[in-house]
């Protein structure tokens, strides 16, 4: 008024914009797990995209999904009654297993309907993420590769290293096993598979093939997943998930 500039209010339109910008920056996401029209937003969106990051920090040009970041946003999606349904989006290839196996058992734990797709990849410990979820989905073009687990650098040549290795490798395999329809014995021959260019052992798996023998659910991309979930929530509606 008077021809003088109001000063910005603490709620103003800036002070908002600055913290989705640092919550783009700092998460990766638009918004913080809070649905504020639950009439037309009651599905929240969350992306595992890149290397998804454990107890070590990667250099700051991998593009990395930090655990630390993605548990707090599961505890809060599933602390509020307003967000309806979660959507997993994968795009990742791997990284660190407990990490990774941390992440899928709390999709899996959780009360609040969750839908998973795969876009691009779901590699290596992207695959227990994907098949935690309640119905998982993969899109056409998308791949998820299957191998034995790796470890990267120090490796000490004893025994017992290598029934540490076998441990870590039956925990991933017996949660694919026990959250898809994929047989036991479909499972460990692609993870040993030799021949293909999965660095010298391994299987690749693209769209349609990850649906075929079972490990998930659908082929399909946003427009079903966003189906599915609404399905979830009204089980009579569209004669509910089949």
């Amino acid at each position: 008024m008077n021809g003088q500039e109001q000063p910005a209010t603490p709620g103003g339109s800036g002070s908002k914009d600055k913290a989705v910008l640092q919550n783009i920056k700092e998460l990766g996401q638009i918004s913080r797990p809070q649905a504020q029209e639950p009439e037309v937003q009651p599905f929240h969106c969350l992306t595992i995209i890149g290397q998804i990051e454990g107890h070590m920090v990667l250099p700051p040009r991998n593009k990395t999904t930090k655990y630390e970041h993605v548990i707090p946003q599961l505890v809060a999606i599933e602390q509020n009654p307003k967000i309806k349904g979660l959507l997993v989006v994968l795009n990742t290839v791997g990284g660190d297993i407990e990490a990774g196996l941390a992440i899928a058992e709390m999709l899996h734990t959780m009360k609040t309907p969750t839908v998973s797709l795969v876009l691009g990849g779901g590699h290596s410990i992207g695959a227990p993420i994907a098949v935690a979820a309640d119905y998982s989905l993969i899109s056409a073009t998308a791949t998820m590769t299957i191998h034995p687990i790796r470890l990267s650098g120090l490796v000490i040549g004893v025994p017992q290293t290598y029934e540490y290795l076998d441990k870590m490798q039956e925990r991933v395999t017996r949660f694919i096993l026990e959250h898809s329809r994929v047989k036991a014995d479909v499972l460990r021959e692609m993870m040993f598979r030799t021949g293909e260019l999965v660095r010298d052992v391994g299987t690749v798996l693209v769209g349609e093939e990850a649906v075929r023998i079972g490990l998930i659910d659908e082929v399909g991309g946003l427009g079903v997943a966003l189906s599915r979930l609404a399905q979830m929530i009204e089980p009579d509606a569209e004669g509910g998930v089949q």
